[in-house]
C-alpha cells in the first residue's frame, strides 16, 4: 500500500542545497504533479541554511528521522465504547464488525481497559450461580432496549442499585426480602403485580407478553413504581439484566498492549505477537485512544513514498530508505550505490548544484517559482558553487543564478558572499560540531570513508587548533566505525584546502598524510576536486 504523500528528502548533515532543493521541487511538483508533496530533511540545518530560510520567509522542511513505515502509516480501526456502556452492546459490537477486543474509554477518549471475547466469557462463565441477580443504575429508556421491551409507566428517568426478584416463589416469601430499591419480574398475575406494587418497589417487569391492565397502571404511577412490559421469558429477561452491567465492570485493565503513532511496525508487530489479545491499542500523548493494530493490519505491505535529492548513496540516505518505495532521484553527485526493485526516475547531471536542476525544472515547465522559493534556489546554487567559485560551477549555474537574482533582485555576489559568511562563523563551535554538521560517507574499494568540509575564510582556524581536530578525528572515526576519516578545511578566499586524516597507520603514510594538516592546492570541491584523486589514492594504498 502506497501512501497519499511524497516525501522529498535530502541527505544527512544537509547543507543549504539540499534543503532549499527539496523546499523548490515540492512546490514544483505540488503544481504539477498528481500527489501531495512534503519536503522533508534527515538532519539540523545550519547557521548558514537557517540565513536563507530568514532572509526569504521560508520554514524549514519536515524532520524526518528515519522514512520505515510507523503505525502512523497504517489504516486503524477507531471504534471503541464508553466505559458506562451495557455490555450486552459491546457484545453487539463485536458481532456487528466482526471485532475480538473493544477498547473502552472514558468520556476524553483516553483509553482505560479492553473488553475481549474471552475476557466476555469469562466474566459469565464464572459468575456465582448462586448470586442474586442486581441491577446497577441505568436509565430506564436504555432498560427498555435491552429488554427489547416498551416503557408502561415511567416514574423516574433511572433506575437500579437494587437486587433483581424473579417471582415464582409463594408471594409472601418475595414480598418479605424484597426492599423500595429492588425489580420485581413477574408474568400474567394481576394480583401479584398489584401486592408487589403496594410494597412500594422500584420497579417491575411484566415478562412474556403478558399484559398490564388498567388497574394496575393507575396502582403503579400511584405507588411511583416504574413498569416494562416485554416479550421476552423471566429467564431471558433475567439474562439480559445480567448482560447490562456497564463495561468498565467486565473490562481488563492490566497488561493493555500500547504503541504510540511514531512506533515502528517491526515494533508494533512485535507487541501484537505477544499480547494475549493479538492486538494492540494505538493511543496519543495524552493518551486518548486512536486506534487498533490486529494481525490482520499488519499484514498489509506498507511504504512510505520518497523522491531524493543531492545524493543517491545509502550511507547518506535517511535512515529506512531500505523499507521505502523510492520514486524519483535527482542528484549532481557521482554514481552511489542505491539500488531500487524497480525502474524509476533518475536525473543526474554534472552542475554545481541540484537547486540549478530544480531551477530549470521550473523554466522548462514554464512556471515561476514563488519569490521565496525563487531566493531559496539562489542560495543553494550560491552556497554549492561558494558564490560560483568551485571548479564544478558550470555556465548552466551561473544562468540559472541569474535568472533567480532577476525574479528576487538580490545581487548574488553580495548575498552570496554574506551567505558563506554565515556558514563560516567557526567560534562558537566545537571541533566536534565543526566536524559533523557537513560530512559524508562513502564506500571505497571496499573500504569505509567519512569526508567532511569546513569552508573558511582563513587557515587560521587548521593551523592552530591541528592538535584538537587530530584528536577528535580519531574519536569520530571511532564512534562511527569508518576506515577512515578525513576533514577539509576549504579556504575560499586561497582556492586551497588543509587536509587531516585519522586511520591505521598504514594507510596514512602510504597516503603522504603523516604531517598534518596537508595543504592541497586547487582543491575547493570535495566531490569534483578530492574525491577522484583521493579514491585513486586509496586504491592503490
Amino acid at each position: 500500500m502506497r501512501l497519499t504523500k511524497i516525501y522529498i528528502i535530502g541527505h544527512k548533515q544537509p547543507d543549504t542545497d539540499s534543503i532549499c532543493s527539496v523546499i523548490g521541487y515540492a512546490e514544483l511538483l505540488n503544481q504539477t504533479g498528481t500527489g501531495t508533496y512534503v519536503p522533508a530533511r534527515c538532519g539540523e540545518v545550519n547557521a548558514e541554511t537557517q540565513f536563507a530560510l530568514a532572509t526569504f520567509g521560508a520554514e524549514p522542511p519536515l524532520y524526518i528521522a528515519s522514512i520505515e513505515p510507523t503505525v502512523s502509516d497504517m489504516p486503524l480501526d477507531s471504534r471503541s465504547a464508553r466505559q458506562d456502556v451495557p455490555t450486552i452492546d459491546v457484545a453487539a459490537m463485536m458481532d456487528t464488525y466482526d471485532m475480538r477486543n473493544v477498547p473502552i474509554t472514558d468520556e476524553a477518549g483516553v483509553l482505560l481497559g479492553l473488553v475481549s471475547e474471552y475476557g466476555l466469557a469469562r466474566s459469565y462463565v464464572r459468575k456465582n450461580t448462586g448470586e442474586q441477580l442486581s441491577l446497577v443504575p441505568m436509565k430506564l429508556e436504555t432498560l427498555a432496549r435491552i429488554l427489547d421491551g416498551r416503557i408502561v409507566t415511567a416514574d423516574r428517568e433511572t433506575i437500579g442499585g437494587g437486587r433483581v426478584y424473579t417471582v415464582i416463589d409463594a408471594l409472601h416469601v418475595t414480598l418479605s426480602r424484597m426492599t423500595p430499591n429492588d425489580i420485581a419480574i413477574v408474568g400474567d398475575n394481576e394480583p401479584a403485580q398489584l401486592a408487589l406494587i403496594s410494597a412500594g418497589i422500584a420497579a417491575m417487569i411484566i415478562a412474556e407478553g403478558a399484559p398490564a391492565g388498567e388497574r394496575v397502571i393507575k396502582a403503579a404511577e400511584g405507588r411511583g413504581v416504574s413498569m416494562l412490559a416485554t416479550t421476552l421469558d423471566a429467564f431471558s429477561v433475567g439474562k439480559m439484566i445480567s448482560l447490562s452491567l456497564p463495561a468498565h465492570l467486565i473490562m481488563e485493565k492490566t497488561d493493555l498492549p500500547i504503541v504510540r503513532m511514531e512506533d515502528s511496525l517491526e515494533y508494533a508487530k512485535e507487541i501484537v505477537s505477544t499480547s494475549k489479545f493479538r492486538t494492540a491499542c494505538a493511543v496519543g500523548p495524552d493518551g486518548r485512544h486512536i486506534g487498533l493494530v490486529s494481525r490482520t493490519t499488519l499484514m498489509q505491505s506498507v511504504q512510505k513514498s520518497v523522491i531524493l535529492l543531492d545524493h543517491n548513496e545509502y550511507s547518506q540516505a535517511v535512515d529506512g530508505i531500505e523499507s521505502a518505495d523510492i520514486l524519483e532521484i535527482v542528484d549532481h553527485h557521482r554514481l552511489g550505490a542505491i539500488s531500487t526493485l524497480k525502474p524509476v526516475k533518475f536525473l543526474n547531471e554534472p552542475v554545481g548544484s541540484t537547486s540549478t536542476i530544480i531551477t530549470n525544472k521550473f523554466i522548462e515547465a514554464d512556471l515561476e517559482p514563488s519569490a521565496s522559493t525563487a531566493g531559496l534556489l539562489l542560495s543553494g546554487i550560491l552556497s554549492d558553487t561558494m558564490v560560483m567559485k568551485l571548479s564544478t560551477t558550470t555556465p548552466a549555474d551561473t544562468k540559472a543564478a541569474g535568472y533567480l537574482a532577476g525574479l528576487t533582485g538580490y545581487d548574488p555576489v553580495a548575498y552570496g558572499t554574506e551567505l558563506i559568511g554565515k556558514g563560516m562563523e567557526l567560534g562558537s563551535l566545537s571541533p566536534e560540531e565543526l566536524l559533523t554538521r557537513d560530512m559524508k560517507r562513502y564506500n571505497l574499494f571496499g573500504k569505509t570513508v567519512m569526508i567532511a568540509q569546513v569552508m573558511v575564510s582563513t587557515f587560521d582556524y587548521s593551523e592552530s587548533h591541528a592538535n584538537e581536530v587530530l584528536q577528535t578525528l580519531e574519536r569520530l572515526r571511532a564512534s562511527t566505525g569508518v576506515d577512515c576519516f578525513i576533514a577539509l578545511f576549504t579556504n575560499v578566499f586561497a582556492n586551497a584546502s588543509d587536509l587531516f586524516a585519522a586511520g591505521e597507520d598504514t594507510c596514512l603514510k602510504r597516503l603522504d598524510l603523516q604531517d598534518q594538516p596537508h595543504r592541497l592546492e586547487g582543491v575547493m570541491s570535495r566531490k569534483k576536486d578530492f574525491l577522484p584523486q583521493f579514491g585513486q589514492m586509496f586504491k592503490n594504498a
